[in-house]
């Protein structure tokens, strides 16, 4: 699908720019205010700088947390970023 990631990189805390399969482009930065429940350990920056590209999807861990590339697709074409608040 278009809105495969095909590239992402932490560039602060919380912060990682991502790349999809079309070239769009963009930013995705977690709130504090976010990190609850199974997104907790990204508290932890040790293993939010373990981000990966899986399959298509931004991860972390053994597949442990993924993002839905689709949402973060559809908010990066509108605004150039997505905020997770």
């Amino acid at each position: 699908m278009h809105y495969d990631v095909v590239e992402a990189q932490v560039i602060g805390e919380l912060f990682f720019s991502v790349k999809f399969k079309d070239g769009l482009s963009g930013t995705v930065q977690f709130l504090p205010s976010y990190l609850y429940g199974v997104f907790e350990k990204l508290k932890n920056p040790e293993f939010f700088n373990q981000l990966q590209v899986t399959n298509g999807f931004v991860s972390w861990g053994a597949n442990e947390i993924d993002l839905a590339p689709d949402s973060m697709y559809e908010a990066i074409s509108q605004r150039g970023e997505w905020l997770l608040s």
